[in-house]
């Protein structure tokens, strides 16, 4: 009896377990969420800050972190990205991440910021849940820029702008090759006053 119950426990322990992927995106959701929830680092506007309880997440998804082929962009010219405001900081595309998810093929650009020292490169994308479910305007992603040809994506650790928060951030406009025709149930949700 008891090495049935010990091999039970064990099972079930298994089945709560998470890889490491998972305790990645779940470590990183909730330092977002502390960083917030602080009144020294929160972007929170005061009156917003007043009534907040914390960022609401998706349910964590491995079927959300893909291993995408990266391809390196070393001609591409420096741009202005669009922002919320007249800010225009200049970027340029580093590279593609060539990926899929559900069996069908999906590519996103991403960028670094110009005269930057960032060891992340910025993916600022939209998909089929804004303004259904996550922010109309689309999330972000940092990924760290990859030694080779391949990178790992996790899309549970989409973030909002910044001028989700607060109307005093002028936050960069996903460029339109980066509108994903597929929901991506992942990351935080949009933020409900």
């Amino acid at each position: 009896m008891k090495f049935y119950l010990v091999s039970f426990f064990f099972c079930l322990s298994g089945l709560y377990a998470q890889t490491p992927a998972l305790e990645a995106a779940k470590a990183f959701q909730q330092a977002l969420d502390s960083a917030y929830l602080n009144p020294e680092k929160s972007v929170l506007s005061e009156a917003d800050f007043a009534d907040f309880e914390g960022l609401e997440f998706y349910p964590l998804d491995e079927k959300y972190i893909v291993e995408a082929t990266f391809v390196r962009t070393p001609d591409a010219a420096p741009f202005f990205m669009q922002t919320t405001t007249t800010r225009r900081p200049v970027y340029v595309k580093y590279g593609e991440a060539h990926f899929q998810i559900a069996h069908r093929n999906f590519v996103l650009s991403l960028y670094l910021q110009k005269n930057s020292d960032s060891k992340a490169l910025f993916l600022p994308f939209t998909d089929l849940t804004n303004g259904d479910g996550s922010y109309a305007g689309g999330r972000y992603l940092n990924v760290p820029i990859p030694k080779d040809d391949t990178l790992v994506i996790d899309f549970n650790q989409a973030y909002n702008p910044y001028c989700v928060y607060n109307p005093r951030y002028s936050c960069p406009i996903p460029p339109l090759e980066n509108d994903l025709q597929i929901r991506i149930e992942a990351g935080v949700k949009d933020f409900v006053k």
